[in-house]
């Protein structure tokens, strides 16, 4: 007897379906799978032969043979051990089948005792099913949270064999109405801008890059509170919305990040890579592709501490993310797309040593510290809107009791600029911010006045700065001028901008 049951394999961030057809026929027994299955999927016949043994059911004698079409794609991980286990029980007639089995989609790993475990990529599988019109979807239970995400699909999450056997022939659940409600994470980190003493102008720098969602180079000594700045960012952050928050799950749960029992991410990513990842881990890879570093702070942020101890490769392929916010692999087999709209925060010592112009105390030789500083290439620096420089801490301030501005006063004043910055791009995309915009979006958006003009033309002529300077220039202008509330880009604005693309030329000569 033939059977068919549908499933799917996670490629990158989508799910492809995936038709798992299994036959009992006449002959020797024997078992084959084919479809380019990996280890782990040929195993998957240990694990589902000791399922339905321990469940009442039995593997058929004679020959079986299970398909998983298309063939020509590589199928990997023991997500199938479920459809296979129920093509298997109808195929042999040890389950009947119903109007009500056609269309079902299934997913899901078993345990030698039957148990259904969870699984990783349960949103792309889930969003595949509804496109595809699936009648019913069984999947394991300690997914069920995250597979609500998505609604009005009938799902029916299962804990073992013989729940999955009843789901399958049963009538389907009705489908969801609607996502589970959604609210946005509060600030659980325990960190606030209010324990940094003094550096009142990386801050203030900060604030501008949140607000506009613009890339940040912090530079200085260390010990100065470069990454204790850097971890305090995402409690500034305006929260998640619903539209974010689904497009961060999906790529999660696809990552495998997403822990069973979880549902909707609601807090903004932040993501902090060692500096020994490799390129395939910063932008994603592997075959079949996973998303890496970049994708999985998307909608949030990706700080690199220690920039230049990065592999040059791994930083050079952020060029292409941050300006268009994505990430396209191409490979000799195949080619995937992965989302990568975040904020990069880097933050480096300015010599091997650690403290600028060390070269003059003989700590480290004027070659050497050139040598560090352009592992840090030029055009990677002209991709970053704002460049800080983050000098040693004043002891008296270190010492005061006083308490310094906190995370919730700096975000009110945030969430003001990106209401102002909603309601500009209303017409174009809510999820548009002044960091984002393109050349269309600049010339629209970004109108001078007289004065601010003549000023950033004396500048382009007299400090030599690319095309590209000029528009993150005229972009973290317009945050500055949304932070005060202005329609115009004044010349103060312009001013503010144009210093934090100056500090390259002091070190980068």
């Amino acid at each position: 007897m033939f059977t068919r049951i549908f499933s799917a394999a996670l490629w990158g961030i989508e799910s492809i379906p995936v038709e798992v057809e299994t036959d009992v026929s006449p002959g020797l027994p024997s078992t084959r799978v084919v479809g380019l299955p990996d280890a782990a999927v040929k195993e998957s016949l240990h694990r589902v032969s000791s399922s339905l043994k321990n469940c009442g059911f039995s593997l058929p004698l004679g020959k079986l043979t299970i398909n998983l079409a298309p063939a020509d794609l590589k199928k990997e991980g023991p997500i199938f051990d479920l459809p296979i286990a129920l093509g298997i029980l109808q195929a042999s007639g040890q389950v009947g089948s119903s109007e009500e089995s056609a269309d079902c989609w299934a997913i899901g790993e078993l345990a030698l005792s039957g148990k259904i475990r969870g699984i990783k990529g349960i949103l792309p599988f889930v969003a595949k099913a509804k496109e595809k019109k699936a009648r019913k979807v069984i999947l394991p239970k300690e997914n069920a949270l995250e597979a609500q995400i998505i609604p009005g699909v009938a799902i029916c999450p299962v804990e073992d064999l013989k729940e999955a056997v009843q789901a399958w022939t049963s009538a389907p659940q009705k489908p969801l109405a609607a996502s589970p409600s959604f609210e946005p994470a509060k600030n659980a980190l325990e960190k606030d801008f209010s324990e940094v003493k003094g550096q009142e102008s990386v801050k203030r720098a900060i604030e501008i890059a949140v607000s506009g969602f613009h890339n940040l180079l912090l530079i200085g000594p260390p010990g100065g509170g470069k990454s204790m700045l850097a971890q305090r960012i995402p409690t500034i952050f305006p929260p998640l919305s619903l539209e974010e928050a689904i497009e961060v799950t999906n790529i999660h749960s696809a990552a495998g990040k997403i822990k069973p029992g979880e549902g909707l991410i609601t807090a903004r990513p932040f993501r902090c890579p060692h500096h020994s990842s490799t390129e395939a881990g910063i932008i994603g890879g592997g075959n079949p592709p996973r998303p890496g570093e970049a994708s999985l702070a998307h909608h949030g942020v990706l700080f690199l501490d220690e920039l230049p101890e990065f592999r040059r490769n791994a930083l050079e392929a952020l060029r292409q993310p941050l300006e268009e916010g994505k990430i396209t692999l191409c490979r000799a087999k195949f080619s995937v797309q992965f989302p990568a709209r975040f904020m990069l925060v880097a933050a480096m010592n300015p010599s091997p040593s650690g403290r600028a112009q060390d070269y003059q105390a003989g700590r480290c030789s004027f070659a050497q510290t050139q040598k560090y500083l352009n592992k840090v290439s030029g055009p990677l620096l002209d991709r970053i809107d704002l460049h800080i420089e983050v000098p040693k801490p004043d002891p008296k301030l270190l010492m005061e009791k006083k308490q310094a501005e906190s995370s919730a006063s700096i975000a009110q004043r945030i969430t003001e600029a990106r209401a102002i910055q909603h309601r500009r791009f209303k017409d174009i995309s809510l999820l548009l911010t002044n960091g984002k915009m393109g050349p269309k979006e600049i010339e629209r958006f970004c109108e001078l006045s007289s004065s601010a003009s003549l000023l950033l033309s004396q500048a382009l002529e007299e400090l030599g700065f690319s095309a590209r300077a000029y528009g993150k220039i005229l972009k973290v202008a317009r945050t500055i001028s949304d932070l005060a509330g202005k329609e115009k880009i004044e010349e103060e604005a312009i001013l503010e901008a144009i210093s934090y693309r100056t500090l390259d030329r002091q070190y980068w000569t």
